[in-house]
């Protein structure tokens, strides 16, 4: 009996060592899948205890990828022997190369300890994209592991690679910059065709930014981004149950957007078909959402929706609908990259090694074309909007002959209008000005009878204020040009105004280069009227000090600067007062323009606007 179970265990040993894959502190990248034995586990039942105690017969496999489709009914054994070869302990890691595994579990012989990964792992810490697992040997030791591998929500498709931790976190980090480089055009297109639709209305580009909206939001969970950064384990959870939801929505939308795009109106058929694609869609996520029986077909409907689409295109490009150009070729790009991507999953041809980023170039080239066909649907349009432009011209110059003595014949008509329209302008400037100065009477007596000096230079300001506005219409009446205004004759009568209201001896000076329109001019008084009031009460507490007011032309824009010599102000403050908010309010919402306050060397106030504005 003794010598039996010495028998079993050399027979159970001789097997469980098997295949030994010889690695050192030199071993950077080694696949091992293609060195490992597999066992189907059907029953879904097998523990790591069973394996250690059952003489479970491993099949080999020299396949770099396994690809076992929609496979929730079995679990997958992977068992390998590593030995280190070297005198130095090693350290290396495990990649499990698919973030969409459901459940990825680790078993260290030796150790007895088992490391548990895949996409509904718990780990909150996780930094890495695909399940990864560590581990580590002595010099001269030799260990076996066993992977456990099963998915009940997307193909199981297995890939391992042994790799040193250099090598993998400077893989890993190249990965995840260039999968954020491709959200990121993505985004970019979508944000950029989403403006389009704003200025265009144009259907076509929102049926197209919801495609590549639900493009972002399914690969960003395809390629594992979703689960490392955004997802914690309840959502992930939620995330899966809503997976026909998650492909639908690019789908649906990109048949939308052939149907507004193509005019797939002026195929009736086909419209027909596609019309009864778009309302079976729905019904079919619906049905998939409330039972799990038919999980493995979740994808048929949109595969056989995506077929028609290729098929409608085809269609519309051999009935020489130019538009149906770009889009098939976009498409034959994206089948052809759909293609490889299968043939690497299947273990036929590993595209991953020449081109790992097939299917985000494509995804990219793709966007672009679609681009550049909406960009190209819009210069048809135009070139139909010139054709069209041209007719309308040359009957505008008919039209034109035919007007052209009638408005001959109305023009004196009008200039007559005109000089009346100026005179009444005058008078309506005239009455202004005497209503302004009324107001100013009546709070000027007001304001004697106030004993509050607070309420008093309150009513001061105001009263300023309104003289300001008067002192305009009081020009205006007086000058023939009612556009343009003598900007040094005004500023002076302000500056007269405010220096009458405070007792001080500041020497105002002007500098006046430039002319100023009407409309420009009451809110430059306005502005001068708060910033000298300002310095006056404030900046000379001594009563004496200079103003400096210039007005100058830069290029197209006006330079209107006032500079005082004073103690300056506390610039966490001024955003708080209402004369900053009123000269804030003219300098930008009125004058279209920038202002610049600074606080060094006195008070510097400089606002610059566009003369046309």
């Amino acid at each position: 009996m003794f010598y039996l179970k010495i028998i079993f265990l050399l027979l159970f040993s001789s097997t469980l060592f098997a295949n030994i894959i010889d690695i050192n502190e030199e071993t950077k990248t080694l696949d091992i899948l293609s060195k490992s034995e597999i066992y189907i586990d059907k029953n879904k039942n097998l523990t790591f205890e069973d394996i250690k105690n059952q003489n479970i017969k491993f099949e080999k496999n020299n396949k770099n990828i396994l690809s076992y489709g929609y496979s929730p009914t079995f679990d997958v054994w992977i068992k390998f022997t590593l030995k280190n070869s070297s005198k130095k302990t090693i350290k290396k890691i495990i990649e499990y190369d698919n973030p969409l595994t459901t459940n990825v579990d680790f078993f260290d012989f030796n150790k007895n300890s088992i490391q548990k990964d895949g996409l509904l792992s718990k780990d909150i810490n996780k930094f890495v994209i695909n399940p990864i697992f560590s581990i580590e040997l002595n010099p001269n030791e030799e260990n076996t592991y066993f992977i456990k591998a099963s998915s009940f929500i997307t193909t199981l498709i297995i890939d391992l690679k042994l790799l040193d931790e250099e090598s993998f976190y400077k893989k890993e980090i190249k990965h995840q910059i260039i999968l954020s480089l491709f959200f990121g055009a993505m985004f970019i297109l979508g944000i950029y065709n989403f403006f389009i639709y704003l200025f265009t209305r144009d259907i076509s580009y929102l049926y197209y930014v919801l495609y590549i909206l639900g493009l972002i939001i399914h690969h960003l969970m395809y390629t594992g981004i979703a689960n490392v950064y955004f997802l914690n384990y309840e959502q992930k959870i939620t995330i899966v149950s809503l997976a026909s939801v998650i492909v639908a929505i690019p789908v649906y939308a990109l048949g939308l957007f052939t149907k507004s795009f193509l005019q797939t109106k002026q195929y009736k058929k086909f419209n027909m078909v596609l019309n009864g694609f778009l309302i079976l869609i729905p019904i079919s996520v619906i049905f998939f959402l409330v039972t799990d029986d038919y999980d493995k077909y979740r994808n048929t409907f949109t595969m056989l929706f995506l077929v028609f689409l290729m098929i409608i295109t085809l269609y519309a490009t051999l009935k020489k609908n130019k538009q149906a150009y770009f889009i098939f070729f976009a498409w034959v790009i994206f089948l052809s990259s759909g293609l490889l991507m299968y043939l690497s999953s299947a273990g036929i041809f590993d595209i991953k090694k020449y081109f790992p980023y097939l299917i985000e170039a494509s995804f990219v080239i793709e966007a672009i074309i679609f681009s550049i066909a909406l960009a190209n649907k819009i210069t048809n349009l135009q070139k139909e909007k010139n054709e069209a432009n041209q007719k309308l011209i040359i009957q505008k110059e008919n039209e034109t002959k035919r007007l052209s003595n009638e408005v001959n014949l109305r023009t004196k008509d009008l200039k007559n209008a005109l000089d009346e329209k100026e005179l009444l302008l005058k008078e309506l400037n005239h009455r202004v000005k005497n209503n302004m100065q009324t107001i100013v009477s009546l709070i000027r007596l007001q304001s004697d009878e106030i004993e509050n000096e607070k309420l008093k230079d309150i009513l001061l300001t105001i009263q300023n204020r309104i003289s300001a506005m008067g002192h305009l219409h009081e020009l205006l009446y007086k000058q023939d040009d009612i556009n343009y205004i003598d900007v040094y004759e005004y500023f002076e009568v302000l500056i007269d105004e405010v220096r009458e209201s405070y007792d001080s001896f500041i020497e105002i000076h002007l500098d006046i280069k430039t002319k100023l329109k009407m409309e420009q001019s009451i809110y430059c008084g306005l502005i001068i009227n708060e910033l000298i009031t300002n310095s006056f009460k404030y900046a000379f507490p001594d009563k004496k000090g200079n103003i400096l007011i210039t007005l100058e032309k830069e290029n197209e824009n006006i330079k209107l600067t006032i500079k005082d010599d004073g103690i300056g102000f506390d610039e966490t403050k001024v955003n708080f007062s209402l004369g900053f908010t009123l000269v804030k309010t003219l300098a930008v919402s009125q004058l279209k323009g920038e202002i610049d306050i600074n606080s060094k060397n006195g008070v510097t106030t400089t606002i610059l606007w566009n003369e046309d504005e």
